[in-house]
C-alpha cells in the first residue's frame, strides 16, 4: 500500500485525486496539506507542512508555483519523493527542483497524461526529419479561463522535445504584434487561448509547402491528470534519489 500526502489537496485535482484513490486499492492518502484547507472526513489536513505527522511514501503535488520551494525543502529534509505536478515553475525554482533531485527522487511532468507523453516521444522522432523538409513548427495551446500561467507548461515541453530533437536552438516567440518581418526559420511560435472551461488542447502544427501536419491532443476531464499522478506516485515510492519523468512511469 502505498502512502501518499497530497500538497494542494483542497484545489480541484486535490478533490479528483481523493475521489480516484479511494477506489484504488493500491494506495491510500494519509493526510493533506493546503494552506486554505478543508478538513476531509477521509484524511486529515494540514495547514503547512510542518504540522505533518503522518508517515507517507511520496507526495503528489497540485499546488501553486510559490509553495513548491518549500516543498521542495520538507521533501528533501524527509527524505520522502515527490511528483510535482504544478506549472509556471520559474528558472530558479526549475533549478532549485533539479538540486533537490539529488538527494531525493523527485517526479516533474508538465503533463501526466499518457497522450500527451506519447506525442513528446514521437516529436523526438520526426521533428528532425520535417525540419529537414523545410517544415515551420507552430503550437496553439488552450486553457480554461482561470489559468495563471502562460503558455502552459505542457506546450512548452511539446516546444522543446521539437527543440533538443533538431539541435536548432530555436527561439520561443510568444507575440509578434511588435515586428514586421517574414517569419525566421528558427524559430517556433507558441500561442495561447484562454477562455470558458477548457479542461486543455494542444496542437502542435508542422506547416511546410503544400501541406500540413499536425498533432493534436484533447482533454476532456481532469481525471485523466490525476490518474497520470497517482500511476507517477505508485513508480516513485521506493526509489532512489534522481530526476524522473512521466515517461519514465510508463516505460
Amino acid at each position: 500500500m502505498v502512502r501518499i500526502l497530497l500538497h494542494g489537496c483542497s484545489g480541484r485535482m486535490g478533490h479528483i485525486i481523493t475521489d480516484l484513490v479511494s477506489k484504488d486499492v493500491d494506495c491510500e492518502i494519509v493526510a493533506g496539506v493546503d494552506a486554505f484547507g478543508e478538513a476531509y472526513s477521509r484524511y486529515p489536513v494540514h495547514r503547512t507542512l510542518d504540522e505533518v505527522t503522518e508517515e507517507a511514501d511520496v507526495v503528489i503535488d497540485f499546488s501553486n508555483a510559490k509553495a513548491v520551494d518549500g516543498l521542495l525543502s520538507w521533501c528533501a529534509a524527509k527524505k520522502v519523493p515527490a511528483v510535482v505536478c504544478t506549472t509556471g515553475l520559474s528558472r530558479a525554482q526549475v533549478e532549485n527542483l533539479e538540486k533537490t533531485a539529488e538527494q531525493v527522487a523527485i517526479l516533474r511532468s508538465a503533463n501526466m497524461s499518457i497522450g500527451i507523453n506519447l506525442i513528446l516521444n514521437v516529436l523526438k522522432e520526426v521533428a528532425p526529419q520535417l525540419e529537414a523538409a523545410g517544415f515551420d513548427c507552430e503550437i496553439v495551446e488552450k486553457h480554461h479561463n482561470q489559468k495563471l500561467d502562460a503558455p502552459s507548461g505542457t506546450a512548452l515541453a511539446l516546444a522543446d522535445a521539437v527543440n533538443s530533437a533538431d539541435k536548432k536552438d530555436y527561439d520561443y516567440v510568444y507575440d509578434r504584434s511588435a515586428r514586421r518581418e517574414k517569419r525566421p526559420d528558427n524559430e517556433i511560435g507558441i500561442s495561447s487561448v484562454r477562455g470558458g472551461t477548457i479542461v486543455g488542447d494542444h496542437d502542435v502544427i508542422f506547416a511546410g509547402e503544400d501541406e500540413v501536419i499536425t498533432f493534436s491532443h484533447r482533454a476532456y476531464s481532469r481525471a485523466l491528470f490525476g490518474k497520470g499522478a497517482i500511476t507517477a506516485a505508485k513508480f516513485l515510492a521506493g526509489k532512489k534519489p534522481g530526476l524522473y519523468s512521466m515517461q519514465d512511469a510508463l516505460a
